[in-house]
């Protein structure tokens, strides 16, 4: 991380992150890198990229952490509450007003196939920013045989995440530091 980080006002870290709960619905964490890293500039690549993978190791879902680490970094612990509920907000009203409706109207073919198609663009999003932040890693042929490895073990052979990651991280971790040596 920076040794000091840019100046961020808890009113900017809110707005920052109800802004990306308002026009990320569905897919976040291409806004997230988008707003953190190019457009804010409060995260480098890196420091964005490190605290995705922190984040992808810790129980809930990777940008509800990500949140909560960058809110903290700035603001403490009240900081993670403002940037947090700044994500949250949003969604949760705007949820709580589709599932009304869906459940008024989920049973029309059309309201069915709309949210079939918001499914495969979601799932488009989260690709382009994987390739994106793979384009921006230094290249090693060992971290990208333990990338194939995870991919392969977790995709094609459905092994349980969590014993890909019980052998995965521990492998990749003394590979990135055996690298910097």
């Amino acid at each position: 991380m920076n040794a000091v980080p840019p100046t961020v006002g808890k009113r900017d870290l809110f707005v920052c992150f109800l802004l990306m709960g308002l026009t990320s619905f569905g897919g976040v964490l291409p806004f997230a890198r988008r707003m953190l890293v190019e457009r804010r500039g409060w995260l480098s690549s890196a420091q964005f990229t490190e605290l995705l993978a922190l984040g992808q190791l810790l129980p809930g879902p990777n940008v509800v952490n990500l949140t909560i680490m960058v809110g903290r970094r700035f603001h403490g612990w009240q900081g993670a509450l403002l940037a947090f509920g700044g994500l949250m907000l949003a969604p949760l009203v705007i949820i709580l007003l589709l599932a009304t409706l869906y459940d008024q109207f989920g049973q029309i073919e059309a309201v069915r196939r709309a949210i079939g198609g918001t499914a495969a663009a979601t799932a488009g999003l989260v690709v382009a920013m994987g390739l994106s932040m793979l384009r921006r890693q230094p290249r090693s042929v060992r971290l990208m045989i333990v990338t194939l490895a995870a991919f392969v073990a977790s995709g094609p052979l459905g092994l349980p995440l969590l014993q890909v990651l019980a052998v995965l991280v521990p492998t990749a971790v003394l590979l990135a530091w055996s690298e910097r040596r």
